[in-house]
């Protein structure tokens, strides 16, 4: 029974695995995950002495678990967020080892099965939100560590102007390849930390402002030595060695803090006293091995999983209604006052987007003004297969989002409404871009990437459609133009394009 279960999980979440393990790969942020599910199991070994004498106790409540995980894992296959079917996978884990084990029993290997959680990567919209915030934080807080040094700087954004060098503080240098790994390893030492809980709360949750802290101090410190001996110090071996440096502090003031910890209270311990790996102890001697009796909850547990493995068939296998439409290729490169120049994306970016039609170009008016309209069609979108959220997006190319608001284009209706548009302020350096953009999809026009993820998976079980586009403006705010130029240029692009996507976009 156990091994006809792990098939079944396999095949159901196949997709969210291999997702997943492509994320680990390619950000450095989540390389320890690799580690983690080892890791869980040694603990779990670790502990074996206590589980052969554990009286096993099958709950209903793991059960219950068990069917709430297979609920999340429909509801993010249908509404294409991976991240829901990977937060399933180690739900199902979590209530299978309940519903087996009773509370009892479960509390025994509670800790390295809640350490799973962290081995799954945050959705990109979230990611990079965060990311965006941490550059911002560290920006400020390393020009205050420059500033100790009797330095003059100034700070725009995320760039750090020195007078004869500017550093860009980008993506990589956001903190997050030390905060991940570093909260990890909090969870893990509060685990192995034998005090009183609060203590150990206070310990993982330190992880944060600390990295963060450190992080800082590292961009500080980068921007003293570029200012002293030049910007060879900000790049190569130096400033991966400052890195490996600021995470190994990181760990050490982590210690320090449960040094301190220990000794306060009544009883003034030592770290070694209530901190470390358990020493596993020899199992009981003369133990008799006997097949646990197979209960009605083992068969509850078997039918949960074999319900996911089949809602993964039906998602994968169900021929979503393909609404008839006209392809970009018919799209006017003359809209009244704009010209348009039709550009193409490259291959790379193709395969990443996963879209069935798209049109991107440039459209000039007759005074020069220049507008980036960049629109992306899916014909079904499943888990993998979707929308991409310009706030994904723009950071990876270097952009920082400085403001994120909503405005109505009361002149622009669209299904009786007025056109509801997300408003973007990036900055690249000197460089200043507003973008406006949209979901429009089965005749729905919004805003929020949640609200589109909910409308997807009501419309993907319900109407049989997951069709929908990404509607996205770009301009750039030249020397001595403000913000509202840009806004009026975008506002009257819109006016013009917007009645023209009925063609493309069916409703």
């Amino acid at each position: 029974m156990f091994g006809i279960i792990a098939i079944l999980l396999v095949y159901g979440f196949w997709d969210g695995i291999t997702d997943m393990l492509d994320r680990w790969g390619l950000k450095e942020e989540y390389g320890y995950a690799y580690f983690l599910p080892f890791i869980s199991a040694y603990l779990i070994w670790q502990r074996r002495d206590r589980l052969v004498e554990a009286e096993f106790r099958p709950s209903w409540i793991g059960v219950v678990v068990v069917l709430m995980a297979g609920f999340l894992f429909f509801m993010g296959m249908i509404a294409t967020t991976f991240t829901l079917v990977q937060y399933a996978l180690v739900l199902t884990v979590i209530g299978m080892a309940y519903a087996l084990l009773g509370w009892q029993a479960f509390k025994i290997v509670a800790g390295p099965l809640f350490l799973l959680f962290f081995i799954v990567p945050l959705p990109p919209f979230i990611y990079n939100s965060l990311s965006g915030k941490l550059q911002l934080v560290s920006s400020q807080i390393g020009v205050e560590v420059i500033r100790w040094f009797g330095i003059s700087v100034y700070l725009e954004g995320n760039v750090i102007d020195l007078g004869n060098y500017k550093l860009q503080v980008v993506e990589a240098c956001n903190g997050l390849r030390y905060l991940f790994p570093l909260v990890s390893l909090a969870f893990l030492a509060a685990y192995l930390y034998r005090v009183e809980m609060w203590k150990r709360v206070v310990v993982f949750l330190s992880s944060i402002p600390i990295t963060v802290l450190m992080n800082s101090f590292r961009i500080g410190v980068i921007g003293v030595l570029v200012d002293n001996w030049g910007q060879e110090q900000a790049d190569g071996f130096l400033h991966y060695f400052e890195g490996w440096v600021i995470f190994m502090a990181c760990l050490l003031i982590l210690l320090l803090e449960m040094v301190l910890l220990a000794r306060i209270g009544r009883t003034k311990r030592r770290l070694r006293d209530v901190f470390g790996l358990e020493i596993p102890k020899a199992l009981p001697q003369g133990i008799e091995y006997q097949t646990r009796p197979v209960t009605p909850v083992h068969y509850a547990i078997l039918a949960s999983v074999v319900l996911i493995a089949v809602s993964s068939f039906y998602v994968q296998s169900q021929q979503a209604i393909l609404p008839e439409r006209q392809d970009f290729n018919g799209f006017p490169m003359q809209i009244e006052n704009w010209r348009g120049n039709e550009n193409r994306l490259e291959d790379i970016y193709l395969k990443s987007l996963k879209l069935d039609d798209y049109l991107i170009g440039n459209y000039a008016d007759s005074m020069g003004s220049v507008v980036n309209f960049y629109i992306a069609y899916y014909a079904s979108q499943q888990a993998g297969s979707a929308a991409h959220s310009p706030r994904s997006c723009i950071p990876g190319g270097g952009w920082e989002i400085e403001r994120v608001t909503q405005v109505d284009l009361a002149d622009i209706q669209v299904n009786g409404e007025a056109l509801n548009v997300n408003r973007l302020v990036i900055k690249r350096g000197e460089y200043k871009q507003l973008v406006y953009y949209w979901f429009q999809q089965r005749g729905r026009v919004m805003t929020n990437e949640w609200l589109v993820k909910w409308y997807l998976f009501l419309d993907g079980l319900t109407k049989r459609r997951t069709d929908g586009a990404l509607v996205r403006l770009t301009t750039s705010i030249g020397a001595g133009e403000e913000w509202t130029d840009g806004d009026k240029r975008l506002a009257d692009f819109s006016g013009k394009v917007v009645p023209l996507l009925d063609q493309y976009i069916p409703d």
